[in-house]
């Protein structure tokens, strides 16, 4: 035969090779036009915030190759870039890598994703649809653009994030998601402490606004640290995050959160703490959730304080409570349907986000629309609360957690919204594959009694009080 071997397998072999080397040509020439369309974007339009917008779509891309072959690809790498607040230039839009991220993994959630949906996670998108439709009343009475979008925008902000969370956890995949999450949570810790550094070196004791790894606003900051801290704190046996990563994570964000300052970041994190510690017992933990609570509660107590017997009518608790005042008048001339979402790009004289929940609702959508929203939020704290705690009280604390920051500051904030609903989904999609797992258990996958679940992290024991 020779040593060239037999010229007809040979063949045959050239041909299978250039078959493959053929169905692998349209990955390569995809991530062609990326490089190209990169380069255009950052070189040619010269937009501002141009590598940013380079790296998302480079991102986006590689994304869309792999989900051909691994559908989870595009949601898992959606994961952590939803805690990116940089805004990506194109088109004159003010969108973020956070907002960009979102609908990418959205939309391959619902093209891909499971979609059979458990209890708790239909009464979430429910109660999601009946604020929304209490808000489409002042979309439709105030008809400019942005009013349109935000309505759309408000939507993907909870049910979108849900949805991607659900197919996340729904495919088996919650784990690796959580774990993405903890890692964004410890890298965004480290650049709290960088920047803690330099500050402190220039003598700068004040509130710590990250540089690194991208410019964060102190409140993000610390409302993204204390998600990841309770997911830390927490760390259910379903996330598979080894006891002692959980800690050292824990530990940096709870250090790096003290630093920023941002006081409705540690009253969100201390009040869930706090339920935490009410429904499982225990008198160690209320000793740990006091010693935990008492260095937050002193930097609170002593910040307002001091911004009070200062008596400058320009830092944030004089200005806040102006603010209160100009948008109670605000409201009184639109009480019924408000003034429209996002009123404050096209008023003439109020032109701030009002910095309360409720207030920044009744301003933007009336009484209507602040009935829909307290319906909304009780309805999620009622239905978290009755689901196993196991999955339950991660997606509890992180969305309880959100709407009391939200008490002290902004609350429609593209990621700060973003990412509770987001852990809540995978949270819930979790549960569903767990159940899905094994379905001849007796006991119902949604809604349970009370049993004993074991945190890793802490080590103990602890009772949960659900409705079964």
């Amino acid at each position: 035969m020779g040593i060239g071997g037999d010229p007809s397998r040979r063949r045959s072999g050239i041909r299978r090779w250039l078959a493959e080397l053929w169905a692998d040509a349209w990955r390569w020439a995809l991530f062609a036009i990326a490089v190209i369309g990169a380069v255009y974007f950052v070189l040619e339009r010269g937009l501002a915030n141009g590598a940013i917008t380079a790296i998302v779509i480079g991102v986006l891309m590689i994304a869309a190759v792999i989900t051909w072959s691994m559908p989870i690809a595009t949601m898992l790498m959606a994961t952590p870039a939803i805690f990116v607040v940089e805004r990506i230039g194109l088109g004159g839009g003010d969108l973020t890598v956070s907002d960009a991220a979102l609908a990418t993994g959205f939309g391959v959630a619902v093209l891909l994703g499971h979609h059979e949906h458990t209890p708790p996670m239909r009464a979430m998108l429910r109660l999601n649809l009946v604020y929304q439709f209490s808000t489409v009343f002042t979309v439709i009475i105030n008809p400019f653009q942005q009013n349109l979008i935000e309505w759309v925008h408000a939507w993907l902000l909870i049910s979108g994030a849900l949805i991607l969370g659900w197919a996340i956890g729904r495919a088996g995949k919650a784990p690796i998601a959580m774990r993405l999450i903890l890692i964004v949570g410890a890298v965004i810790a480290a650049g709290t402490l960088l920047t803690a550094g330099m500050n402190f070196a220039r003598g700068d004791l004040g509130p710590v606004y990250p540089a690194w790894p991208w410019p964060m606003h102190k409140n993000f900051a610390g409302g993204a640290l204390a998600f990841v801290a309770f997911a830390a704190w927490l760390n259910p046996d379903w996330m598979r995050v080894p006891k002692r990563w959980a800690r050292i994570t824990f530990g940096l964000c709870v250090v790096a959160l003290l630093l920023t300052q941002s006081r409705q970041a540690i009253i969100g994190f201390i009040v869930v703490m706090l339920i935490y510690v009410l429904r499982q017992g225990g008198a160690k933990h209320w000793v740990l959730a006091f010693l935990l609570a008492l260095p937050g509660v002193v930097l609170l107590v002593q910040s307002v304080v001091e911004q009070i017997e200062s008596q400058d009518k320009y830092n944030s608790v004089y200005q806040r409570l102006n603010w209160l005042q100009e948008v109670y008048h605000l409201w009184l001339d639109q009480p019924l349907v408000g003034h429209g979402l996002r009123y404050w790009y096209v008023h003439p004289t109020a032109n701030f986000q009002p910095p309360q929940a409720e207030l920044e609702v009744i301003a933007s959508a009336g009484v209507v629309g602040l009935v829909g929203f307290t319906i909304m939020w009780v309805g999620f704290i009622v239905v978290l609360w009755r689901v196993d705690p196991r999955f339950g009280m991660l997606a509890l604390g992180s969305v309880l957690a959100r709407i009391v920051q939200a008490q002290f500051d902004l609350f429609w904030v593209s990621a700060q919204v973003s990412i509770p609903f987001l852990i809540a989904g995978i949270c819930l999609g979790a549960q569903a594959f767990e159940a899905a797992q094994a379905p001849r258990e007796s006991e119902p996958a949604a809604f349970t009694r009370v049993r004993k679940i074991k945190s890793k992290t802490l080590g103990g024991t602890w009772n949960s009080a659900t409705i079964s």
